[in-house]
């Protein structure tokens, strides 16, 4: 049930990422979207107008950075520089989805730290506060000199596993850096945990070397942020079935699923996929094998509770 009351200095609006998930937080918040047109000219530049008035007022802004990525970070910083130059009283980005994620560190000599490079962007067109979800390095929260909620996924995804009611589980991290993840939700599931070793010889591309832990004759459950070009599920999951695992599912907050995903998910030992809502799936991409659930309740109840002043905390459970 949407919330009832409205209030006047509350404005949420959406971009061209996202619509579907943004008009669900606005239900839940008891508001409509706010009116704003993103038109782009021949050339490929992008014109926004706020078509009302938002001055004193504090602004929401859903739009995750997925593809095409650098079109939705164009138009999520001219949209910033609008709502700036239009007196809004604080400008708050939504971003369910942070892009450029990974690249949050030197890993060699004369790389960039992009996912920096999009925080100043961002702070410096004028954003006062970040919500995201699920941060491919948590570390990233500290790029920003302004104040950064970040939301998990994992809470959702245990929620829905839980209702299916799975004995004798399992929750395997595809990697090392995914442990903490996996260990969440292991507890807020009550089951053991594995992990697999995996080397990565190039960017896309893993190779499962170990698993570490019992997964004979259990149910596993994969557990990722980011399932892009899915060669580390669909590898690990292939292995976790001949290492002895009854069967396999896996789950992930951000279905990117670029590539040869589709076609890796489809013939993979995966019994059920199961992501959210951060990122849209097209047509093409709902397939019986994969489960979308949403975001929009967290999110509207996040905007809510930074708008009154409230603890955001609790959320992160």
């Amino acid at each position: 049930m949407p919330n009832t009351y409205q209030d006047p200095f509350l404005k949420v609006f959406t971009l061209n990422s996202n619509p579907k998930l943004a008009e669900e937080i606005a239900h839940n918040i008891g508001t409509e979207l706010g009116k704003c047109s993103v038109k782009t000219f021949s050339d490929g530049e992008v014109q926004i107008n706020i078509e009302e008035s938002i001055r004193g007022c504090d602004v929401y802004v859903i739009q995750s950075t997925s593809e095409p990525v650098n079109d939705h970070i164009m138009e999520l910083l001219i949209m910033i520089d609008a709502l700036k130059r239009a007196s809004a009283k604080t400008i708050n980005i939504v971003i369910p989805y942070y892009g450029y994620a990974r690249q949050d560190r030197k890993a060699r000599s004369r790389e960039p730290i992009t996912s920096k490079l999009i925080a100043n962007l961002l702070m410096t067109a004028g954003a006062t506060r970040l919500i995201t979800l699920d941060l491919h390095a948590p570390q990233i929260q500290g790029f920003f000199d302004v104040p950064v909620d970040q939301l998990l996924g994992v809470p959702i995804l245990s929620d829905y596993f839980s209702q299916k009611g799975i004995d004798d589980l399992v929750i395997v991290s595809p990697d090392h850096g995914g442990v903490t993840r996996a260990r969440k939700m292991a507890d807020l599931l009550k089951a053991p945990i594995a992990i697999i070793d995996k080397r990565r010889p190039r960017p896309n591309v893993s190779e499962v070397m170990n698993i570490v832990g019992n997964i004979e004759g259990k149910t596993a459950i994969l557990v990722d942020d980011i399932v892009d070009t899915a060669g580390t599920i669909t590898l690990a999951a292939n292995a976790l079935v001949e290492n002895g695992a009854k069967e396999v599912y896996a789950c992930g907050t951000h279905p990117v699923l670029s590539g040869p995903a589709m076609e890796r998910i489809q013939n993979s030992k995966i019994k059920e996929l199961v992501v959210t809502n951060s990122i849209p799936l097209p047509e093409s991409k709902r397939i019986d094998k994969i489960t979308q659930l949403s975001v929009g309740p967290l999110l509207s109840e996040a905007i809510t509770r930074v708008h009154e002043l409230r603890s955001v905390s609790d959320l992160f459970e």
